[in-house]
């Protein structure tokens, strides 16, 4: 990476196809050593920002830089300092562990005298020192997660690239798999991560908010948190969620599911809290409970594409 750079830096960033506009002029800047969450729901243009970052996809308007390259004339050299992931974990699955290492190690030149220690980090990382003869496609899916990012960081890349990592898979792999983020960030590994899961933003040292193909928030969580939910949020559990969900909506009250229970975005959580017991009751829907709760990034994502 040249030195004085950030490790991303873009700017009025776009890519049509056609007349349908996948990535409308955004701009961001991401440092070294960060962890940054791009997040937004499907089709957003998550994944076409990344292809562009990653020198995959020339741009239709604006440009930047990865690594102190240029996105639009040095496509190659970035290819040279990136790592790359992807939601279906760019294995080869008919191949064994050891096989996929052996392979990328060799699309990215790992210097021969590095392949060993390389590979041992790689087995020990993934947690399957005793499945290295295992065909990939039958490991489960925790374990191939593992062994992609392996792979992808084999040739200790500066800027990793994670588009939808953590699809498909359960949550407690999911934990461990950002702890191992984490690492990488420690050690000065820059992260550029998509997600559509909100819950996973709080991983993140910053976050820009994409929808629509457009930037709309950009900031630490806790600052997103503070900076675009002024009102409050009430947590209600009730066993009837969706019949719930309709009578609060009916009722002018902005409502929305949230895991297995409803949170309403309010003005007053008090007042409210009274007011949403009150009619769910009359309708013959007990409440079991309602409280006043931090608002998710979820929270806050849906209340900006309202406002949108």
């Amino acid at each position: 990476m040249r030195r004085g750079e950030a490790a991303v830096d873009v700017h009025a960033l776009s890519r049509t196809f056609g007349s349908f506009i996948a990535v409308d002029k955004i701009s961001l800047q991401v440092a070294k050593g960060e962890i940054f969450g791009f997040l937004g729901p499907n089709g957003a243009g998550k994944s076409t920002t990344i292809r562009m970052l990653c020198g995959l996809l020339m741009p239709t308007g604006g440009g930047g830089t990865v690594g102190g390259y240029d996105i639009c004339a040095e496509p190659e050299a970035i290819k040279k300092i990136i790592g790359y992931m992807s939601q279906r974990f760019s294995l080869y699955n008919d191949l064994t562990v050891e096989e996929n290492i052996d392979f990328f190690g060799g699309v990215y030149n790992v210097p021969k005298e590095k392949k060993g220690a390389r590979k041992a980090w790689v087995l020990a990382m993934a947690g399957i020192e005793d499945k290295r003869r295992a065909i990939a496609g039958t490991l489960a899916t925790g374990f191939k997660q593992r062994l992609a990012l392996g792979c992808a960081v084999l040739h200790e890349p500066s800027v990793l690239f994670l588009d939808e990592p953590t699809s498909g898979v359960d949550p407690m792999s999911r934990r461990k798999f950002w702890d191992l983020i984490r690492e990488m960030a420690d050690s000065g590994t820059t992260i550029f991560v998509t997600t559509h899961y909100m819950e996973e933003a709080d991983y993140c040292d910053r976050l820009a908010l994409i929808y629509k193909g457009r930037i709309v928030a950009e900031g630490a969580p806790m600052q997103l948190r503070q900076n675009y939910m002024k009102r409050e949020i009430l947590e209600i559990e009730t066993e009837r969620t969706v019949e719930a969900l309709e009578i609060l909506l009916e009722n002018g009250m902005e409502s929305a599911i949230f895991s297995s229970t409803l949170h309403a975005t309010v003005q007053d959580a008090d007042a409210s809290a009274l007011r949403i017991r009150r009619v769910l009751e009359s309708a013959g829907i007990a409440v079991e409970r309602i409280d006043r709760v931090m608002p998710s990034l979820e929270d806050v994502f849906v209340t900006l594409i309202e406002a949108s």
